[in-house]
């Protein structure tokens, strides 16, 4: 079964950066588009950036418009997310996604078939 494997969550003071990783455990959607979305405590789990499957086009929230990167390496089925200037209502559990059926940098879940487990990001003031 595919999988989809985030790491690289833990704990920043507001002003901090970090970086999550996503490795696919096939190459299954090297054709395909990848994003991160994230749920804060209470809340729904809402987009945060998207990347087209040649890694050409992104979409970003605008609420971290600026101030996140996402990029991927196709080569090792593998997305990343770099968080700069973090603030604490960044503080979510951070999920990995991948489509099946668009190459596009989509930006809701309904584009999006497979989820990784999450992983914590939270940022102090």
């Amino acid at each position: 079964q595919v999988r989809l494997v985030e790491s690289g969550g833990g704990v920043v003071q507001a002003g901090g950066s970090l970086s999550l990783s996503c490795a696919a455990s096939e190459r299954t959607f090297d054709s395909y588009a990848m994003g991160w979305f994230r749920q804060g405590p209470g809340q729904g789990r809402e987009f945060v950036a998207a990347i087209s499957w040649d890694g050409v086009d992104t979409n970003y929230a605008d609420s971290v418009k600026g101030r996140f990167a996402i990029s991927r390496k196709s080569s090792e089925s593998t997305v990343y997310l770099q968080m700069y200037n973090l603030k604490p209502e960044d503080t979510a559990v951070y999920y990995c996604t991948a489509s099946t059926f668009t190459g596009t940098a989509a930006t809701s879940k309904e584009f999006y078939a497979y989820w990784g487990q999450g992983t914590q990001v939270t940022v102090s003031s």
